[in-house]
């Protein structure tokens, strides 16, 4: 049985491990640290509220004292590191937070493993480190490029990608200076259940149900390589059971898309679903669907961010060849999904932007201990 702590498990990727892997290790004892900002979410936690399996912590990952504490007490023997500041725009309007969490957050959870996991260099606890990076952290690749490879140079455009390749290289750092026993997977842009809604997909599925605009940043050709978030959760079960120590592995959906096509692409399914389901008409009155137009009506090109990166997209094939990953879902089958939960979970959304529900939830959890 692994005893794991998962940080940031509160967050979109992070609680969708969760799920994943109490669905495929119902044995196994977690431990979510979460900080609980604005995107940890404690209704994608709530059917564990009653697990014995299952405990929240709320906290922050910089508190070395608390992480070193938790990893005693509850003998954790895997720690999954989710917990990061993730959002590009923010992290070009107030970089600090990205620092703070991304790099000092992470070297706070390797020094608290290295003193419980390593208290004794020559007995060490058995032990696994699992870091989830970006593709970002490579930059940017011009149409004809190939895609990233494992063994591609770090160079970060903005201040998220550079505050995770700088954590990437602080847990690569800990595994040859000190024998840290860790992994590191760097994923692309995933979608599907429980994201928050300043993402591309769940921002334009939320603005069309409530008529407002959809931006689009320059022309909208920026090429993203998308990943359904269940495929990630397997991928990074692959590497934790079967992945080797010290090495670092990409996980891709081989799924590139121009983000123009994607919003036009939810645009049209928008519209199919109001045909199909007559209801919605009377749930979403403000949405152009209802009033017999197209979403693509809400289509807005704004100007372009700073430093956007042009394409991502990375080499698969190391985890494919050694570990046998490939992604289970396919695009059309994936957006499909993630569409019928956000129509069926409104309510989720608007639970997570109200912070006074999140306060009070929190309060919950905090007295069930």
């Amino acid at each position: 049985m692994k005893r794991l702590l998962i940080t940031g498990g509160a967050g979109f990727i992070g609680a969708n491990f969760v799920h994943y892997w109490f669905a495929h290790h119902p044995n196994d004892y977690i431990v979510v640290l979460d900080a609980l900002t604005y995107a940890g979410n404690l209704d994608t936690l709530q059917p564990f509220v009653a697990n014995p399996h299952f405990r929240f912590v709320k906290g922050n990952i910089c508190d070395t004292v608390l992480v070193e504490g938790l990893l005693r007490e509850e003998q954790i023997d895997t720690v999954v590191h989710f917990a990061a500041e993730s959002h590009v725009d923010r992290s070009i309007m107030g970089p600090d937070a990205f620092i703070d969490t991304n790099v000092i957050g992470t070297h706070s959870l390797l020094k608290a493993a290295r003193n419980v996991w390593l208290s004794d260099p020559k007995n060490p606890l058995p032990h696994r480190f699992h870091h989830i990076s970006t593709d970002e952290v490579y930059g940017s690749l011009t149409a004809a490029e190939l895609p990233f490879t494992e063994d591609s140079p770090c160079k970060p455009n903005s201040p998220y990608a550079a505050s995770k390749a700088a954590s990437d290289h602080l847990v690569r750092a800990y595994h040859h200076t000190y024998g840290l026993q860790v992994t590191v997977t760097n994923c692309t842009n995933n979608y599907g259940y429980y994201q928050y809604p300043e993402k591309l997909i769940p921002l334009c599925l939320t603005n069309i149900l409530q008529g407002k605009s959809l931006p689009i940043y320059g022309d909208g050709k920026q090429v993203r390589d998308w990943l359904f978030v269940e495929d990630h959760c397997r991928g990074i079960e692959l590497v934790l059971t079967c992945g080797t120590v010290g090495e670092t592995y990409n996980i891709g959906g081989v799924n590139e898309w121009q983000n123009i096509d994607i919003v036009t692409l939810l645009c049209e399914l928008m519209d199919a679903e109001f045909v199909a389901n007559p209801t919605l008409v009377e749930r979403y009155p403000d949405s152009p669907c209802a009033k017999g137009l197209t979403a693509r009506t809400l289509i807005t090109h704004v100007k372009d961010r700073a430093g956007h990166d042009r394409r991502y997209a990375v080499d698969c094939s190391k985890i494919e060849t050694e570990l046998g990953f490939k992604p289970l879902e396919t695009f059309e089958t994936g957006i499909r999904k993630t569409i019928h939960w956000y129509l069926d979970n409104q309510q989720w959304v608007d639970n997570v932007e109200n912070s006074e529900y999140q306060n009070w939830i929190a309060q919950q959890y905090e007295s069930r201990g």
